[in-house]
């Protein structure tokens, strides 16, 4: 029976609770792995949290592998590097590209045409860096040499135009080639092909979107209804304002379209009890309102414990850490070390529908050990029994996912946390 609409109905808040409950489900974290991963389950999980962001750190697996691994627990990663490159000859079976949505991330074929209107805006100079650069003598001319080799030439990586110990000009200079390189990619001449030790190789758009691809492209308004419905659809529930961050559209540029979004009922504002004296209007898509009431009536438990990496798509709406966990998530990589308080690439421990923790890891990738430098649990959370015995089945599906036999922490707060997990272990 479809549970009935009380709430919208008569303004009665929403508990807080309920507003995680949703959050997490939305993105895939609600409930535990159920079975084998194969790249299926790798795409429709990419496809449930609209796209995958990558990252070049690399303290253990680096951030695309990650979040699959939070939602499915170990898996094979050439599954996700065959759903980007398919058969290296002939594209069969690729199913994600390259491209900017929130950052740099990997996205399902189907959504291909929206990125259109980004591409066009590229090539004619309307966005980003390469609105001045194009302009400077002789880059136009680069960016033609480039897409030349290219095509002559086959799948090419930046270092295919590594200087060889003489210079040739600016054109054949690393640096401008791999602009040159970058400019095409942006306005979409060419593609990320397939990445080589996370190289990207980078060919024609001819020679690497498959034909059943659309390239019919919509308007640029359309595409930016398009991203912001479905970065609610993602996320579940937030802030009006934080649709936006999901995608990376400015807030000024996407809040006439929010508003829009509002007043036609495809998003409506319910009322949340965000603490003891203070409720607020939280966005959720009017298909997610029956599952928002199914978590105030305790029917949608959260019950998943893992990990998240910092670039995590649950982190995307900006401040929701905060208002949902009073949890505040920072990636301290780019802090002098003494600056730092949780470490260089701080991992949160999701438990259930909490952030209880964090701890910042480093894999010895010789000797297979994971060397947990910090491991903190959240001010005022016990390591109770229940909640370090699910930890500890978590780590030990990580340290599995990176081939790592040992465990060694050095610093625990509480310094009984880490004891309990280790004899967990």
């Amino acid at each position: 029976m479809t549970p009935k609409r009380k709430r919208t109905a008569n303004n009665t808040p929403y508990p807080l609770s309920a507003a995680r409950a949703l959050a997490l489900d939305a993105q895939g974290l609600a409930t535990p792995p159920d079975g084998a991963v194969g790249p299926d389950s790798i795409y429709n999980t990419i496809e449930r949290i609209g796209w995958l962001q990558i990252d070049t750190l690399q303290m253990v697996r680096r951030s695309q592998y990650l979040t699959l691994w939070s939602r499915l627990g170990k898996y094979d990663p050439e599954h996700l590097d065959g759903l980007l490159s398919g058969d290296a000859e002939s594209g069969q079976g690729r199913r994600l590209f390259e491209y900017w949505r929130h950052a740099a991330c990997m996205i399902p074929l189907d959504d291909y045409r929206y990125s259109l209107p980004t591409q066009r805006a590229y090539r004619e100079g309307r966005t980003g860096w390469y609105r001045g650069w194009i302009d400077e003598p002789g880059n136009r001319d680069l960016v033609q040499v480039v897409l030349e080799h290219i095509r002559d030439h086959g799948a090419s990586r930046s270092s295919d135009f590594e200087r060889d110990g003489v210079k040739r000009g600016s054109w054949w200079d690393w640096k401008p080639a791999k602009r040159a390189l970058e400019a095409l990619y942006n306005q979409g001449d060419v593609m990320v092909a397939s990445r080589v030790n996370f190289q990207r190789v980078y060919d024609l758009k001819e020679r690497v979107l498959p034909e059943w691809v659309s390239r019919d492209e919509p308007t640029e308004e359309d595409a930016t209804r398009w991203s912001l419905e479905k970065s609610i659809r993602r996320l579940g529930i937030c802030d009006p304002r934080g649709v936006a961050d999901y995608v990376k559209i400015k807030r000024t540029r996407a809040k006439p379209v929010i508003d829009e979004m509002i007043a036609d009922g495809t998003i409506e504002l319910v009322p949340v009890q965000q603490s003891s004296d203070a409720t607020g209007s939280l966005a959720v898509h009017r298909e997610d309102i029956v599952k928002l009431d199914a978590a105030a009536d305790g029917a949608l438990e959260p019950g998943h414990v893992t990990f998240l990496n910092p670039f995590d798509n649950l982190f995307w709406a900006r401040d929701r850490d905060e208002q949902f966990w009073g949890f505040n998530q920072i990636l301290e990589a780019y802090k002098r070390e003494p600056d730092r308080i949780w470490g260089y690439y701080s991992l949160p421990i999701l438990f259930r529908d909490r952030l209880v923790g964090r701890f910042d890891p480093k894999l010895e990738r010789q000797t297979g050990v994971l060397r947990v430098k910090k491991l903190h649990l959240e001010p005022g959370v016990k390591p109770e029994d229940d909640m370090v015995a699910s930890i500890a089945g978590s780590m030990r599906d990580f340290l599995a996912f990176h081939d790592a036999s040992d465990l060694v922490i050095e610093h625990s707060n509480p310094s009984d946390f880490g004891t309990k997990l280790l004899a967990a272990m």
